[in-house]
């Protein structure tokens, strides 16, 4: 099977009248030179679902004809880019006839569509006059190309016609490059071009191609309106966040497991955080099928963490030690980490997993809740936290700087649900709400720090009592159980000490009762 390649693109479209005229950019002192190519004919035929899924999450398909580039291009938005960048994602012609959308680019976009069939929407054919545009050094800056567009239904009837300019950097990594790109487009701007939002595909795509997604960004809500919304707010925020994240898995992307994984137990910490306002066995329907799938994720984020931990770590043992310690450990780990990739994929490709899908859009979109979730936020949101706060008090104050990991392990745990509680309200409760919030993420950073190093601890324990590790081996490994068992003495007392500034943070925030009783 063929291997989609990908590529990083930074353009704009403009919108230009048939009688536009390019300004001369070199007498404008913004390129060096550049180079006309010969003019090519382009057919390309956008797949998307009977509902416009694809366009609608800001993603497009096409099977192109034509250019050098001809082939199936996916493309997606990049998260924390601007509107300009997109990664597009590239198969041969040959992957899949027209109608036919080849598997390996169905599978990455399958949390997008969740089984609605793909299929041809409309034909977008161009006559496009490109040129390169260079620096003053002769080296290539940007492709601009001048496109005559025609667009075309299902049915192959003309739905408009347009001129379009497109400006694509050659190398997005180039030092300043984006800048470049907005001066010349502000020149083009000033000329009379219009930035244009809307891709080929939607407009080919009419009016329905700019409706919202199957889970749109809500706006948060003030403090009297009720409490519903915040509820609608919160599982639509991070229903969006695991839906893109799956797709980022899918493409195996870096951090892409761990951002899902974050998604999921923010998810189940709404769900049981506002439960009070929320019907009982839907919401614990659903956080037991988050669980599941945090679980299939678990296990290849935490091996990651941990293997990047501890040859971080045993680099401090100098080059001998660190080297025999390095190799058993990176030999379980990436074994287990392996095994753990294959698992997760698999429990990502199942039926489980698409109902879930299925389940968190409608979720997203009418949260089954309780009549209580008609009362303003001001009157509701704030026991929740106080109910959230006063378990954390609870399971701080038995810390023992001697005790048991698995109470610091649970104090962890505590102090994860309230943060994600205050961060969930802290839009529609102001300024010290996310003060405290971020007392909060500083505190469950070091509790998190003492539960890596608890476990490091562990696997390295066993490993050095394994039948096939010599005495100099175990040896270097037993060193390394020492710098952990340090790094954990050191996060507790830093917990320890810092736990009176939160509970300050809490007083101050105004969402709980008795802080620091």
């Amino acid at each position: 099977m063929t291997v989609p390649t990908e590529h990083r693109e930074v353009e704009y479209k403009l919108r230009v009248p048939s009688e536009f005229l390019l300004p001369d950019l070199q007498a404008d002192g913004l390129i060096g030179s550049s180079a006309a190519q010969e003019p090519f004919d382009m057919a390309a035929v956008y797949h998307d679902t009977a509902s416009l899924s694809l366009i609608r999450w800001g993603a497009t398909l096409r099977r192109r004809t034509g250019g050098s580039d001809e082939g199936w291009h996916l493309k997606l938005p990049v998260a924390g880019a601007s509107s300009a960048s997109r990664d597009e994602i590239r198969l041969p012609l040959a992957a899949g006839t027209v109608g036919a959308v080849p598997a390996a680019l169905v599978d990455i976009i399958s949390p997008l569509i969740r089984g609605e069939r793909l299929l041809p929407q409309a034909t977008v054919r161009t006559l496009r006059a490109p040129q390169i545009l260079h620096d003053r050094n002769g080296v290539p800056l940007i492709e601009l190309v001048d496109d005559e567009v025609v667009v075309l239904d299902a049915s192959d009837n003309v739905v408009t016609q347009f001129r379009e300019i497109e400006l694509e950097l050659v190398d997005h990594l180039r030092p300043h490059a984006e800048a470049h790109l907005d001066a010349i487009v502000a020149r083009l701007v000033q000329a009379g071009a219009h930035v244009q939002s809307l891709s080929k595909a939607a407009s080919a795509l009419g009016e329905r191609a700019a409706a919202p997604s199957d889970v749109p960004l809500l706006d948060w809500p003030r403090e009297y309106a009720p409490a519903s919304d915040a509820l609608r707010a919160v599982i639509s925020t991070h229903v969006r966040h695991f839906i893109l994240s799956d797709v980022a898995v899918r493409r195996g992307l870096p951090d892409s497991v761990h951002q899902m994984r974050v998604a999921a137990r923010r998810l189940r910490c709404a769900l049981k955080n506002f439960a009070p306002l929320l019907d009982e066995e839907w919401a614990s329907g659903l956080a037991g099928e988050l669980a599941w799938v945090a679980r299939e994720l678990g296990a290849i984020r935490d091996t990651e963490v941990l293997l990047e931990r501890l040859d971080r770590h045993a680099d401090r043992l100098g080059p001998a030690d660190g080297a025999l310690a390095k190799a058993v450990i990176d030999h379980r780990l990436r074994q287990r980490l392996a095994s753990a990739r294959s698992g997760a994929l698999g429990a990502l490709r199942s039926d489980r997993h698409e109902w879930l899908l299925d389940d968190l859009v409608a979720a997203a979109a009418s949260p089954t809740s309780s009549e209580r979730a008609d009362a303003p936020c001001v009157d509701v949101l704030p026991p929740i936290i106080d109910h959230a706060w006063h378990a954390l008090e609870s399971a701080m104050s038995a810390l023992r700087i001697d005790g048991p990991d698995e109470e610091w392990h649970e104090a962890r745990i505590k102090a994860k649900r309230t943060r994600y509680a205050v961060e969930a309200v802290a839009p529609t409760f102001g300024k010290r709400s996310w003060r405290f919030a971020e007392a909060l993420a500083e505190l469950t950073e070091a509790l998190g720090e003492h539960q890596d190093s608890s476990v490091a601890q562990g696997l390295l324990r066993e490993l050095a009592a394994g039948d096939l590790v010599d005495g100099s081996t175990a040896f270097a490994l037993g060193r390394l159980h020492g710098f952990e068992a340090e790094q954990a003495a050191v996060a507790r007392r830093q917990i320890i000490i810092g736990w009176p500034a939160v509970i300050r943070r809490a007083r101050r925030s105004g969402l709980v009762r008795h802080a620091g009783r």
